[in-house]
């Protein structure tokens, strides 16, 4: 994508526009779409319970345009077989998958009993489902590293070349390490690539210092679908929100960009669903941007110009000159509370600097604004909830008041 714009104009991509099929940023500028989207998912190809072109097709009918299957520490690039276990699930997604998609494509064999199946390459099932401007498959590995028994997850969402774990001596120095690999590929590639931390709270792994001691890094897991990974804290933990607003407080005066936030839905489970597992539609992301391309979408989230949600869709998101407007697609009998959280200049802790209860809200920024983001509550319930999280919601990106 090549961008012609004055700084000023560059600025105004984010900021103008609502949230419909199609919006002008600016006068002349390019038209920019809307775009929904997962960046964490896992398939047979690791710690997943489903074939790539199954769980590939769910989110492409389900009003999906894009997906990132992130599986561990691979790239889906190799020659891979798997051994169909003996349990009905398994077995009832061999039958599903041949059923499916037939003798010519499923490449299996029999042994001793057993049904082996040779797994589908990223290269061969991303051409089974891609479509320009309605459905792009993005290469992706979640690199899985550790240290002392502790988890550190990072995705590496438009991935060239596989990258193994890098280690470390500390779980600051895992993470910097890998955050460094990506952002060298990227570098050498001349590729967008674009590394994300997975659910810091998961076995309450990584720390606000962790996260805050990172250079190179833009974005984060503020929400994950997995029963697992303790968005919300508990009693000595913070939640991943408050970790968010933390984070960017310290970001903003050590002068580095500022901290963006994913909902993502972490997917394993593809046969049970429920509190208990981690199933598929929990959180996404929504992402301005000029067409469905991986750099696309990628120098759009580097921008700020997405939003993160578990069910809540935005009609208008509108930054011009000194006024924040936030407007929902409301549903019918579903009631919204907007709140735009921020932190004063000279202060350190975040505030609910107003509220309104309905479907538009605006916001007059002023001088002693440092950062401003929205999050837009609703009264309808999650379909598949996890955790405490009752409530359909969305997450504006922070906005930085210079």
């Amino acid at each position: 994508m090549r961008f012609i714009l004055s700084s000023i104009l560059l600025i105004l991509t984010f900021l103008i526009g609502g949230c419909g099929d199609s919006t002008k940023s600016a006068k002349g500028a390019v038209k920019k779409k809307w775009y929904k989207g997962n960046l964490h998912t896992h398939s047979f190809w690791s710690d997943g319970d489903e074939f790539p072109e199954t769980i590939l097709d769910w989110y492409k009918s389900n009003d999906y345009q894009f997906i990132a299957l992130s599986d561990h520490n691979t790239i889906s690039m190799e020659e891979k077989w798997i051994q169909v276990r003996e349990d009905s699930v398994y077995q009832n997604s061999f039958k599903n998958y041949l059923a499916t998609y037939g003798e010519d494509w499923v490449d299996y064999k029999t042994d001793s009993g057993k049904v082996q199946v040779k797994l589908k390459t990223y290269a061969e099932y991303r051409d089974l489902f891609e479509k320009p401007e309605d459905f792009l498959v993005i290469h992706s590995e979640e690199i899985t590293d550790g240290f002392e028994g502790k988890h550190v997850h990072m995705n590496a969402t438009n991935i060239q070349q596989k990258i193994d774990p890098q280690g470390g001596n500390s779980i600051s120095e895992v993470m910097q390490n890998n955050l460094d690999a990506v952002l060298n590929q990227r570098k050498e590639t001349g590729v967008p690539i674009m590394p994300h931390i997975n659910h810091p709270n998961f076995y309450y792994s990584i720390s606000l210092e962790d996260m805050i001691s990172l250079k190179g890094e833009r974005f984060f897991e503020v929400y994950n679908g997995h029963p697992a990974v303790h968005n919300m804290g508990d009693t000595t933990h913070i939640s991943t929100e408050e970790m968010w607003d933390q984070i960017n407080i310290s970001y903003i005066a050590a002068k580095k960009p500022l901290m963006y936030g994913l909902a993502t839905d972490d997917s394993h489970s593809y046969h049970k669903r429920g509190r208990k597992w981690s199933n598929s539609g929990r959180g996404w992301v929504v992402v301005k941007s000029d067409s469905l391309s991986a750099p696309s979408l990628i120098e759009a989230m580097e921008r700020g110009d997405f939003y993160s949600s578990t069910g809540v869709t935005l009609k208008t998101l509108d930054i011009d000159d000194r006024n924040i407007k936030v407007e929902v697609e409301p549903e019918a009998g579903v009631d919204y509370t907007i709140s735009f959280i921020g932190c004063l200049k000279e202060e350190t802790e975040v505030k609910e600097l107003k509220t309104v209860e309905g479907t538009t809200a605006n916001f007059e920024l002023t001088d002693d604004i440092l950062f401003i983001r929205s999050k837009i509550t609703s009264t309808k319930l999650q379909e598949n909830p996890i955790e405490d999280i009752k409530y359909e919601t969305a997450w504006t990106q922070p906005y930085l008041n210079n």
